[in-house]
């Protein structure tokens, strides 16, 4: 980095808040009462975690703020080059923010009224719970957690704080999940007693790289946060996160969080807490990366039974990296995709609902599917209901799919799931994997 380029960040880091002595606190009242916006009618909200899926919700809080609706007073990074990055987008879109490298002061202003959370996922529910401690509505990438006890913890936070929690699946507020499950529901293909999903394989680490230290602007201790300390290294981040078991989980916990969340939609299972869970899967021989490179699992749902079956790679039925088959007693309807980014099937789309159908919920405010979500949130805040789309509930029993399908594939044997009690039934083994120790001061 040329000595210019080091003159510019000091300059950026002196001018932004990101130390604690730089901290202007707004003055208190401003914050609406939950389920309400603040006091001039529009959501003041903040952006934690500002990488890829980060600057798209900037984006579309940039766009939120052009229509009125929302006023973008802050954006959050442990990584200054990303951050600075969205100080000019904030800027070019007409937003003047205070950058921050550390959460935990965004979550003391008072005059902040929601934040949107793109941190890679162990931070999740760290920032989730106390963001609803502090008060604030929550918009939080996929998957919700990375542990059953996680999830359960930011269910919890958001009842007893009243705020909502909206879960970045967004296929639930699309079209092409729309389309889907109304002709699912309404019997497009009968009873469906099956669902497959397929989807590629997570990548190996075949060139491992030694350890190294962080990259300039990177403060890797707050980047890895609730983990424990470790040397920095390449290959953990910033995207390949995903591929390690304790902070993404592999394909199962990154797609299958959009991929599952549809299929419990379609099948109007969210209710349906209880199952089996059986996986295999092939691990990687060297590098850091541990997640499975190949794997299978299958979940079994009593009253009503059906199964679902996640295969990496599994059985392309689709023409797309990946989907999921319905499989009823009248034939079968392909969902490319999750319903977000792809349209319907064409059988789904033409659909004709019958005589005494039934209706499934849809909110098209935007063309966009990633606005339109959004959107349903400020509307669950608005209307005082507090539950959005994915609220917080419907996003952990989603992960907890993904969760207790890595842990059997962990474990190499069967799990009973007792969805009421939330723990694996007759095996205390397992049960004391559904939580891990978290690195201090980044606790629940």
């Amino acid at each position: 980095m040329s000595h210019t380029q080091r003159v510019t960040r000091r300059a950026f880091l002196q001018r932004s808040a990101l130390v604690a002595g730089a901290v202007t606190l707004a003055p208190s009242g401003v914050l609406g009462r939950a389920s309400q916006p603040g006091a001039n009618g529009r959501f003041v909200v903040a952006h934690i975690g500002v990488g890829g899926m980060g600057m798209t919700h900037v984006a579309n809080m940039l766009r939120f703020q052009k229509d009125g609706k929302v006023r973008v007073a802050a954006v959050c990074d442990a990584d200054d080059n990303r951050l600075e990055a969205a100080v000019e987008n904030a800027k070019t879109g007409g937003a003047s923010v205070i950058p921050y490298r550390d959460y935990r002061y965004i979550l003391e202003r008072k005059d902040i009224d929601a934040v949107l959370i793109a941190t890679p996922d162990h931070w999740h529910a760290v920032q989730t719970v106390h963001a609803c401690e502090s008060g604030k509505h929550v918009y939080v990438e996929k998957p919700a957690s990375v542990t059953v006890r996680e999830g359960q913890a930011m269910v919890a936070a958001a009842r007893a704080n009243k705020v909502a929690v909206q879960v970045g699946a967004q296929a639930r507020t699309a079209k092409g999940g729309w389309y889907t499950c109304r002709a699912i529901r309404n019997g497009i293909v009968g009873k469906v007693q099956r669902v497959s999903c397929w989807h590629y394989a997570t990548p190996a680490d075949d060139k491992p790289v030694p350890d190294s230290p962080p990259p300039e602007g990177l403060d890797w201790d707050l980047w890895l946060g609730p983990l424990p300390w470790r040397p920095h290294n390449k290959r953990y981040q910033p995207g390949t996160f995903r591929w390690l078991l304790e902070s993404g989980g592999g394909q199962i916990r990154d797609r299958g969080a959009h991929q599952f969340s549809t299929v419990l939609w379609c099948m109007n299972a969210d209710q349906q807490v209880s199952f089996t869970v059986e996986a295999k899967g092939r691990a990687p021989t060297k590098g850091l990366w541990d997640c499975p490179i190949d794997m299978d699992v299958v979940y079994q749902f009593k009253d009503p039974d059906w199964t679902l079956e996640w295969g990496q790679p599994g059985n392309k039925v689709g023409q797309t990296e990946f989907g999921n088959v319905f499989w009823g007693d009248n034939g079968r309807l392909i969902l490319e995709w999750e319903g977000g980014y792809k349209p319907a099937n064409p059988e789904a789309t033409n659909f004709k609902l019958p005589p005494g159908g039934q209706e499934v919920y849809r909110t098209d405010e935007y063309e966009d599917f990633n606005m339109n979500h959004k959107a349903d949130w400020f509307k669950s805040i608005r209307e005082g209901h507090l539950r959005p789309a994915v609220d917080i509930e419907i996003g952990h029993r989603t992960a907890t799919l993904c969760n207790l399908g890595n842990l059997s594939y962990i474990l190499g044997r069967k799990l009973t799931w007792d969805g009421v009690k939330q723990e694996v039934v007759g095996d205390e083994p397992a049960n004391r994997l559904l939580s891990r120790p978290q690195r201090y001061p980044y606790v629940l």
